[in-house]
């Protein structure tokens, strides 16, 4: 009769020492832990307990009457600042046309005599439609908040042209480092630069060391800078525009797939390899014909991850001057216009969701 097998005699027995390692390894994956959560302050209450400025920084806040006295007397000087500015215009004009000197000092004396006939000339109703609207503005400013966003079409518009600028960004980005990540890959991975630099003898083999090295550290180095890093030294270099942000995109996007194509070209099965080398093809025809086709669906599927990924990416570079809707949102974050923030960062991720589908009908099809 055959005896039955259990649990304990199938499970491979780990020696003391081997225990005593392990032990060591979670001791010091848990200080490690314990030690990183105490510098990071992580506090699950914090959140919780903020949870009203969390509400008022999306939601505006209540304006107290303190507040709504300020914002009333800064408004009240409206009607006194457009009579003014219209007084000011007008004598400057004047003297242009007469050919005179455009003194400021006589401008801004004349000026103050004629804003004041303006503002005893002014219609009472004109006077409050003015301190009104400022009230507006001012009072809505105060509040502050997200929401609602701005969806006057104006500036929609606005937001649509830099967001395809934006779009364009990632798209050229993403394309200079997929063209230029696929033949760095060959020399990265081991086995088709084996293809490329043939023989056992010890000139091949430093030749095929050296030239590994040096394409993974190329690629290294490329990882290793961040885009937004990529993008200051850029701006600082060619100065502002989309232009920037399509290198920053390129290298760093260039360093990461040369890598991850790499190490899909080393997992290829090599039974297709050596069938098309026994039928006398080249290196470049074994290349072409047995590698590529075989790493073609992660090639194609993680250039699409990387594309939408730099999309997200395009747009925070805008706020180094590398173009965008980036750029301009940078602009309206510094003004405190945070509904128009809000809009832009709706039109983002609606754009990231549309190229998302977009993106898995073509993985559906290639992959």
């Amino acid at each position: 009769m055959s005896q039955e097998l259990t649990l304990e005699q199938v499970t491979p027995r780990k020696s003391f020492l081997e225990k005593l390692a392990l032990g060591g390894l979670l001791i010091l994956v848990f200080a490690v832990l314990t030690a990183s959560y105490i510098s990071t302050d992580i506090d699950p209450f914090k959140l919780y307990d903020k949870r009203q400025n969390a509400f008022e920084y999306l939601f505006g806040r209540q304006l107290n009457d303190t507040d709504k006295q300020d914002a009333m007397a800064q408004a009240g000087r409206m009607p006194e600042i457009v009579a003014f500015e219209e007084s000011y215009q007008e004598v400057k004009a004047e003297l242009i046309a007469a050919g005179k000197e455009a003194d400021p000092v006589v401008i801004q004396r004349e000026a103050a005599i004629r804003a004041e006939k303006r503002m005893l000339a002014m219609d009472p109703a004109q006077r409050e439609t003015l301190v009104q609207q400022e009230y507006a503005r001012i009072a809505d400013e105060k509040t502050g908040g997200y929401f609602p966003p701005v969806t006057a079409w104006s500036h929609l518009k606005e937001y649509l042209t830099a967001l395809i600028e934006t779009v364009a960004i990632a798209i050229w980005g993403t394309l200079i480092a997929f063209v230029l990540a696929i033949p760095m890959a060959m020399f990265a991975a081991r086995n088709t630069l084996e293809m490329m630099v043939q023989g056992d003898g010890l000139h091949q083999r430093i030749i095929r060391w050296f030239g590994q090295f040096a394409a993974r550290r190329m690629l290294d180095f490329c990882r290793g800078f961040n885009e937004f890093v990529m993008a200051l030294i850029f701006v600082a270099v060619i100065g502002l525009g989309p232009y920037a942000g399509v290198l920053a995109l390129a290298i760093h996007t260039f360093g990461i797939l040369g890598k991850v194509f790499s190490e899909a070209i080393e997992q290829i099965e090599p039974g297709q390899v050596e069938a098309v080398t026994a039928s006398g093809a080249s290196p470049a025809q074994v290349m072409a014909f047995s590698v590529i086709p075989q790493v073609m669906p992660l090639i194609v599927s993680y250039t699409l991850l990387r594309f939408e990924s730099n999309v997200r990416s395009a747009t925070i570079l805008g706020f180094v001057g590398a173009g965008g809707i980036g750029f301009l949102m940078f602009d309206k974050i510094n003004g405190y216009l945070y509904r128009e923030v809000c809009t832009m960062m709706i039109m983002v991720i609606l754009s990231v969701t549309l190229i998302d589908y977009m993106c898995g009908i073509l993985r559906r099809k290639f992959v």
